[in-house]
């Protein structure tokens, strides 16, 4: 007797019987779930509400040896298999229509050994997870711009945040991982051991089996760090960004900074005529001592009058988590990014001409300063791509109504494809819309490593297992 049809690999649908998900059962400490069970729907649902998948069965893992069954069990099943860390994935892989989902949401530990200054995340992690555990000992690791941001696909694809110009990627701050095997071996990867597959997961995303828990370096900051955050009027966007960019060119590895073509918020400190105007949020955060953030980041409050200076000296957990409520789970979202070296007049004009255009009021586009310490790694030294690259532009899609996604979508793409004839041709791969042309993304992301990794690939998953990603085919 079947009780339900599973998707497989070689894109077929098949009876699981009853014996079969009991066996799965028996071997599971967590919970595994059916569609129409209690905590199915919660469990399936992502940060970005466009994508509303049903898989056959949710295995929610409570730890490394629930994991370990529930591979085994999809590659000798032959299933379609997808994984979720913290669910923040803006692609959606983290989940597939009828197949097996590998839950690690509640696996959200935090070990800090402050003596050593590292930490022990695991993999269901959010990353306001990371900071609360790790600023009680005045210790940070680069983490998301977003508290909600989960760990796992953030690390594996890179990490841009607001510590990468000090202290380099998320990735670059590993010291090891653990990781289940498409064979369902445990493996610590480091530079000492498997050191292949410690190379690739640092940027190669989770090609090359389930990251169980990462070990990050840590370093001294906080718990107040001082940040500028300053809004104008984008009436005079282009000189903004050209002063901006001007302050880029020249400012120490302590700034990481961005600004974002916006829209004025709804907030009692705005006069109310400016409301829904465009706007400049020009950002910098300062990963050093307090004085010398506010001496250095000055240039950026006055560029001219700004309608807003939220600029302050407060816990780094407060503004790592400062634009939580701007980005909610459930929203509707699509973004998509590209790399540029130099910002130019036709590359400002276009930015402020689609701000001017956008289908949605919130909806910004971010231009982030790259360089500094994550610049200085070498191209092999890791799989992450696009080293050289000064800056980010990334077009962050995001509306409310189910109706309006067409139109969003399509607008997304349009003005990255203009933008993308000046580009340097990189792309972020936690920024890639919904992963379509996965193969061009996947060679776009990771440049002169990407036959380094198909080899890594071959390896550790020759029958491409795990294939619910940035797929690199072996």
């Amino acid at each position: 007797m079947s009780t339900a049809q599973i998707a497989t690999l070689d894109g077929r649908e098949v009876p699981l019987t009853a014996e079969t998900l009991e066996t799965f059962r028996e071997g599971f400490r967590g919970q595994i779930l059916e569609q129409g069970e209690p905590g199915y729907d919660d469990a399936r649902k992502l940060w970005n509400g466009m994508h509303d998948k049903y898989p056959a069965l949710i295995a929610r893992c409570s730890g490394t040896a629930d994991v370990v069954a529930a591979v085994n069990f999809a590659r000798d099943q032959g299933l379609l298999l997808s994984v979720r860390g913290g669910g923040h994935n803006v692609a959606g892989n983290a989940v597939a229509d009828g197949g097996l989902m590998i839950d690690m949401s509640l696996m959200r530990g935090v070990h800090v050994d402050a003596a050593r200054k590292t930490a022990r995340v695991q993999a269901g992690a959010r990353w306001g997870d990371v900071d609360r555990e790790t600023q009680l000992h005045g210790l940070v690791t680069p983490g998301g711009e977003i508290s909600t941001t989960g760990v796992a696909g953030y690390t594996l694809s890179g990490g841009m945040g607001l510590l990468h110009r000090k202290w380099g990627l998320a990735c670059d701050n590993l010291l090891s991982v653990e990781i289940v095997t498409a064979a369902g071996d445990v493996l610590t990867a480091s530079e000492g051991e498997h050191p292949d597959l410690f190379w690739a997961v640092r940027g190669g995303g989770g090609n090359f089996g389930v990251v169980t828990s990462f070990e990050y370096r840590l370093h001294q900051l906080g718990p107040e760090v001082f940040a500028a955050a300053v809004i104008y009027l984008a009436d005079n966007g282009e000189h903004i960004l050209n002063k901006w960019w001007e302050f880029t060119r020249s400012s120490p590895d302590e700034v990481t900074g961005q600004i974002i073509l916006w829209t004025v918020p709804e907030i009692p400190e705005i006069p109310a005529q400016y409301h829904g105007k465009p706007a400049m949020f020009v950002l910098g955060m300062y990963a050093g001592p307090v004085e010398d953030g506010v001496r250095v980041l000055q240039p950026l409050r006055e560029i001219e009058e700004p309608l807003l200076d939220l600029s302050e000296a407060a816990p780094y957990v407060m503004h790592q988590s400062g634009f939580d409520d701007f980005f909610p789970d459930g929203a509707l979202y699509y973004w998509k990014s590209l790399t540029v070296d130099a910002l130019s007049d036709q590359i400002n004009r276009i930015m402020l001409r689609q701000l001017s255009e956008r289908p949605s009021l919130e909806t910004p586009l971010v231009l982030r300063h790259l360089g500094g310490a994550m610049g200085r790694v070498p191209e092999d030294a890791t799989a992450y791509g696009n080293r050289s690259a000064q800056y980010n532009i990334s077009i962050d899609g995001r509306w409310s109504d189910p109706a309006d996604s067409e139109t969003n979508i399509a607008w997304v793409r349009k003005c990255w494809d203009e933008l993308y004839d000046l580009s340097g041709g990189g792309v972020y791969l936690n920024f890639a819309g919904f992963a379509e042309d996965v193969d061009s993304l996947a060679r776009a992301g990771h440049q002169k490593n990407y036959d380094r990794l198909r080899q890594v690939k071959r390896h550790y998953d020759p029958t491409n297992l795990f294939r619910m990603n940035i797929n690199i085919k072996p």
